[in-house]
């Protein structure tokens, strides 16, 4: 009887410290080629321009069991600015705007996450650094799917829309112009991680 006790005893600790590993973090490196960061802002009052950082990097942890354990890291280049003119992208590596050379990276950190209202979202607050400031902004990020792809590499995808102003973080645009580019600028972050 001592013995069969000892066995059961066993096998809980056994199955106990195998769902702790199921349920487990996982952690997951961005995949640059499946990952972008677009942006729009008003051009002069009459429509919008449209743009995108190519390449962003980073990574990101999901944890299931307790969400409040996951944590995002995305970087993107300022370099990697393209909105399909080559000129009004060297515009916007200026100190006008996003001063590449002085400020060459815009990063953001998580400093807390809970599990949203909505299915398959997440509340994420945390650091956006951008032209060398830093603000906290909490947005809504969808957990967009899972899946193997090719076989063998274990994806997740995250997508998240938000807006945040230019002015926020000291990028003045056109001193001659003041009214060339809106205030507001509407970011969407499309990526998908690979689990490591």
């Amino acid at each position: 009887m001592k013995h069969f006790a000892k066995l059961a005893s066993l096998a809980l600790v056994l199955a106990a410290t195998l769902a702790g590993r199921a349920l487990a973090a996982d952690e997951y490196k961005v995949d640059p080629v499946h990952a972008m960061v677009l942006f729009r802002i008003q051009h002069a009052g009459i429509g919008y321009v449209h743009g995108r950082f190519n390449d962003p990097t980073g990574s990101f942890t999901l944890d299931e069991a307790d969400p409040t354990k996951s944590t995002f890291n995305v970087e993107v280049q300022v370099a990697n600015v393209d909105t399909h003119n080559d000129k009004r992208d060297a515009h916007l590596k200026s100190p006008d705007f996003f001063n590449a050379k002085q400020y060459p990276t815009i990063t953001f950190k998580s400093t807390n996450v809970k599990k949203g209202a909505a299915p398959n979202t997440l509340d994420v607050t945390g650091d956006l650094t951008l032209h060398g400031v830093t603000r906290s902004i909490t947005v809504q990020v969808e957990l967009t799917g899972k899946g193997q792809f090719p076989p063998g590499a274990y994806r997740a995808g995250l997508e998240t829309t938000f807006t945040v102003k230019r002015t926020d973080y000291d990028i003045k645009g056109i001193p001659a112009m003041p009214n060339a580019v809106g205030d507001d600028v509407r970011l969407t972050v499309a990526i998908e991680g690979v689990k490591q």
